[in-house]
């Protein structure tokens, strides 16, 4: 057995074993810094931390009217982004998994299930890649909003300043070799910006998600071609959602 089968053998024994009821006990008696994918994975329980909530397998509508991020990001590109390639994981994700298990879970437990499984990575990408593209439009809001004042005391703690956060997610996301993400994230109760690739997820390492920044192509190349510095900077000094990352920190 190879080293990442034992990984994946160890992660999945973690997580698909116990009740419903296990996780509501681990969540209440975490330990201060615990984040509660942590709890959850110590649980032994089969569910995902509670402040991921449970994503159907359905689209859902986007949080803002297509134009309403121009000029940053066109209606054009999220009209391609959002009707074509959005939609494409979910209808591929629904022929993988039609006649098996996962047919009725949410996509956090898809997630989870397949993580690490070769023989799953169809069905684990098209999960990744519709629960990351949902995480992402609400990462982003037309109207500017700020952090509130728990997460924007943990910004200056972290960061130093709000605008060292955006250089840091501007740096991170142009650093991606590749398709892939760049997020703020809790790990061991502080914030970091981390980077994935494809369709991963911060919260298979244990990672609580707050915000996310997509570095696929289709992201932006419509508007800024080769561009992707550019991009990164417009996003996120004027479209960052600041009120859902604020509320994913609360449920921490």
């Amino acid at each position: 057995m190879t080293a990442t089968s034992i990984q994946r053998r160890d992660f999945i024994a973690r997580t698909t074993k116990g009740a419903a009821s296990a996780v509501v006990a681990s969540l209440a008696g975490a330990t201060a810094g615990m984040l509660p994918t942590e709890a959850a994975y110590a649980a032994g329980s089969d569910a995902v931390p509670a402040y991921l909530g449970a994503s159907p397998q359905v689209l859902p509508p986007l949080p803002f009217a297509q134009n309403a991020l121009e000029p940053v990001i066109s209606a054009r590109t999220i009209d391609f982004h959002y009707n074509k390639h959005h939609r494409a994981y979910f209808e591929n994700l629904a022929k993988l998994v039609r006649g098996t298990p996962y047919a009725d879970q949410s996509l956090e437990m898809i997630i989870v299930k397949t993580y690490g499984d070769a023989s799953s990575e169809n069905i684990f990408n098209n999960a990744g890649q519709a629960w990351n593209h949902n995480f992402y439009w609400n990462s982003m809001s037309p109207t500017p909003t700020q952090p509130g004042a728990k997460l924007h005391a943990a910004i200056t703690r972290d960061f130093g300043s709000l605008d060292a956060l955006h250089e840091q997610l501007v740096k991170v996301g142009t650093s991606q070799f590749g398709s892939g993400w760049a997020w703020l994230v809790v790990e061991d109760g502080k914030l970091s910006v981390v980077k994935t690739s494809n369709a991963n997820v911060p919260f298979t390492s244990g990672k609580a998600p707050l915000l996310t920044v997509d570095v696929w192509e289709h992201a932006y190349y419509l508007d800024y071609q080769n561009r992707r510095p550019d991009y990164l900077k417009e996003l996120t000094a004027k479209l960052i959602n600041w009120n859902f990352a604020a509320a994913n920190y609360e449920k921490l």
